[in-house]
């Protein structure tokens, strides 16, 4: 008994570092600094994203895209799911005009459902 102990101590070391490291890889694929916050939610299954980037740049589930693209998507998944959930990661750099003109753009396509993606932690 003492030695399957053991081997399952070992296998959950292994599989918290895997869960960890995969998480800093997720993070690190878009580039965004995202903001703290004090509380977080939970979305439903596989939300639509858009990103903002520190320079600007827009990502539609991690495809670049111009503002009319990001329109033509919008209205594309809406008409798809009218019950879409689009979830807004905006680098913590980016102003904050340029996060509501994106949400109002997806608002204007029928989307009702945000959500906006944050680090968890203490916010500042």
């Amino acid at each position: 008994m003492a030695g399957t102990m053991g081997a399952v101590d070992v296998v959950l070391v292994l599989l918290i570092i895997l869960m960890v490291a995969s998480t800093y890889i997720v993070a690190q694929t878009l580039k965004v600094t995202l903001p703290r916050s004090k509380s977080t939610d939970g979305t439903a299954d596989k939300p639509q994203t858009v990103a903002i980037l520190k320079d600007g740049s827009l990502r539609w589930n991690d495809q670049p895209v111009t503002e009319p693209q990001l329109v033509t998507d919008l209205a594309a998944a809406v008409k798809a799911d009218p019950e879409v959930n689009v979830v807004v990661s905006a680098d913590e750099s980016v102003k904050h005009g340029r996060v509501v003109h994106i949400i109002d753009v997806a608002k204007q396509q029928g989307v009702t459902k945000f959500a906006i993606n944050v680090m968890a932690g203490a916010g500042e």
